[in-house]
């Protein structure tokens, strides 16, 4: 299979295979007017099995989500046909406004404006810990 070089774009990279789809719709990457190419069950020699995701413009995105999505993940930034940047992304230190706390005795329960945000307490487990109250996050979060 081919899919075209990028002149300037964004290539998703080493996404564990299967979340490629999530990290699509988490993007919101159906609502870009250009090209958005995703490749499932690509073969790798690293991986076994991988996703990857090729966008044709350059846009904004937040490395500590896709961190916490798949550690592991590798964004390449290409700009007139050649790699410009490229991140290895890891579990982040802090994630805000992505997992809701569990505990209903937490100040982000009775004040919802106040934003959600978990610092890392276990990096091998994919533990997060509420800054607020220290409830762990859900396992289905992390």
């Amino acid at each position: 299979m081919i899919i075209g070089q990028l002149k300037n774009g964004i290539v998703i990279d080493h996404i564990s295979a299967g979340k490629g789809i999530y990290i699509y719709n988490i993007l919101g990457l159906e609502k870009l007017e250009g090209t958005v190419a995703m490749i499932k069950n690509a073969d790798s020699t690293k991986m076994g099995k991988k996703d990857i995701i090729k966008i044709g413009e350059i846009i904004d995105l937040d490395f500590d989500l896709l961190g916490f999505i798949d550690p592991g993940i590798t964004v390449n930034i290409i700009e007139d046909g050649k790699l410009a940047k490229r991140e290895r992304l890891t579990l982040p230190e802090r994630i805000s406004g992505v997992i809701r706390c569990k505990n209903p005795r937490c100040i982000t329960s009775a004040e919802p404006e106040l934003r959600q945000e978990f610092r890392l307490s276990d990096r091998e487990k994919r533990i997060y810990r509420c800054i607020y109250c220290e409830s762990a996050a859900p396992k289905e979060n992390a």
